[in-house]
């Protein structure tokens, strides 16, 4: 299977196309990528030379060029590319429009075009809005609150209407936190850990009682494989971590590995809107046999590890990072 991977440079994506060209003998990657200031080409450094792995630096809004790629055989795609980190879609929306939208268009026009056998749109959790308790389900009606959030629904909703107008192989997957390596250092944990190795604080949003889940990369790079060869089209599946801690508690369990105390978080004023609490339902997809491989606490030691231990791959990207503070 020939396979475009967008966004491939990019966190979530570049541990996939690592996970995809580990596990398979029998698929080839083609990753495209406008290089935004989150997509390194430093991430696929060690697979550069596979000959099963290739790269084009470019848009998904592009019309021309999307539909270029597609035709050199791609049989499915893998829709990473997009903008996501909420404080900056509270600054730039319309950034988060144009490309979490409009490029999801892009290429669900083009793929129609050339018929495409699989289409896997990425999602994220944070869909669903605050859930003050129990779980959110595929099912449930989206309660986005910040236009990062917004966007990626309207990513969602335009990919499944591909599937009830032409009958699309179109599957979406949502997932919760992802933390792991190669995670660019503007977001909550490589921020935090990065710091603490610099020996600065750690700023922690309001009270700290916000509730998130946590996945580590790799589970979810399994998942998503699975469900590019398993699932159901039209179908979403929700991938969540079952590890469901206030940021606070993820602050003590970072400092404590890390040798810490509490004298190094720094609260900060909270976010604008800031959900509470985020929390999946992934019965779907563990119907499919999938369930989280790493334990939480595990995974994170190998996290923090991976970070001091590849400095040289995160300092430069901390140096020119925009780290928005209210």
């Amino acid at each position: 299977m020939k396979i475009l991977v967008t966004g491939g440079c990019g966190f979530i994506g570049s541990n996939f196309i690592h996970w995809m060209l580990e596990k398979h003998d029998d698929i080839s990657i083609v990753n495209l990528d406008k290089l935004t200031y989150c997509g390194n080409p430093e991430n696929l450094k060690s697979v550069a030379g596979d000959p099963g792995y290739s790269f084009v630096k470019g848009d998904i809004r592009d019309e021309t060029l999307v539909r270029d790629v597609l035709a050199g055989g791609i049989e499915a795609i893998v829709n990473f590319a997009a903008e996501s980190h909420v404080d900056r879609s509270i600054k730039y929306p319309e950034d988060f429009l144009m490309t979490n939208v409009y490029g999801v268009k892009v290429l669900l026009e083009a793929a129609r075009e050339r018929g495409v056998s699989k289409f896997v749109q990425i999602g994220t959790d944070e869909v669903y809005g605050s859930v003050p308790e129990g779980l959110s389900s595929e099912d449930d009606i989206l309660r986005p609150s910040s236009p990062y959030s917004s966007t990626k629904a309207a990513a969602d909703l335009l990919a499944l209407s591909y599937y009830m107008t032409h009958n699309m192989p179109v599957m979406v997957t949502r997932s919760s936190n992802n933390f792991g390596p190669f995670q660019y250092p503007e977001k909550a944990m490589p921020l935090f850990i990065t710091n603490l190795i610099k020996g600065k604080k750690v700023p922690l949003y309001g009270d700290g009682g916000n509730v998130r889940d946590w996945l580590f990369a790799k589970d979810n790079c399994e998942a998503i494989d699975l469900v590019l060869h398993k699932g159901k089209p039209g179908e979403i599946y929700n991938v969540g971590g079952d590890k469901r801690v206030s940021n606070l508690e993820l602050t003590r369990h970072v400092l404590s590995i890390m040798g810490k105390d509490e004298s190094y978080i720094q609260y900060v004023t909270d976010r604008p809107g800031h959900d509470r609490r985020y929390a999946l339902d992934s019965s779907k997809i563990k119907g499919l046999g999938w369930v989280p491989s790493n334990d939480f606490l595990t995974a994170l030691e190998k996290t923090i590890e991976w970070y001091k231990e590849n400095e040289d791959w995160w300092a430069p990207l901390r140096e020119r990072a925009e780290i928005i503070e209210w």
